[in-house]
């Protein structure tokens, strides 16, 4: 029998039909990843790198370091203020695509800013996949993350 934990998890899953190798290299690769989550990445994910991703419409950016990575099938970072873990596992499912399952632990906020936190890195995540899908599959750009807060409907 599964035991549950009591840690706080967020976790975002989606299929993308498209062979591992290519999701793969969508989430490593940043002149692919700015199609559909962040605007610069300083460099690809490898090992035991220091990278730092950027949302210019935000002004904000982020320093990830790179814990991880299994070719075409897993990644794993440290990222964010309070630093957290996020996994992102590839797996291949024959005659339809990737699966892709982000899963982010590690959170040291409490009470209502745990909260917050998971309910911001859910819809995050989420939101990230939906691009991915809709850019890998369909060579869309859907501007989620930039719509996703609008100066214009956040200010009061």
């Amino acid at each position: 029998m599964e035991q549950k934990s009591n840690i706080p998890t967020v976790t975002a899953q989606m299929l993308i039909r498209q062979p591992a190798h290519t999701v793969f290299e969508a989430f490593v690769d940043p002149e692919i990843t700015r199609h559909f989550w962040f605007t610069k990445g300083s460099g690809m994910l490898k090992k035991g790198q220091h990278i730092t991703w950027e949302w210019d419409m935000y002004g904000v950016s982020i320093a990830v370091f790179v814990e991880e990575i299994i070719a075409d099938r897993f990644i794993q970072i440290q990222w964010d203020e309070p630093s957290t873990m996020v996994r992102f596992e590839f797996r291949e499912i024959a005659g339809l695509g990737t699966y892709v399952e982000i899963t982010n632990t590690g959170f040291q906020q409490q009470n209502a800013e745990l909260w917050e936190a998971i309910n911001n890195n859910t819809g995050g995540f989420t939101t990230v996949l939906d691009g991915a899908k809709a850019y890998l599959e369909h060579g869309i750009e859907l501007n989620l993350i930039a719509d996703k807060f609008p100066s214009q409907a956040t200010s009061h």
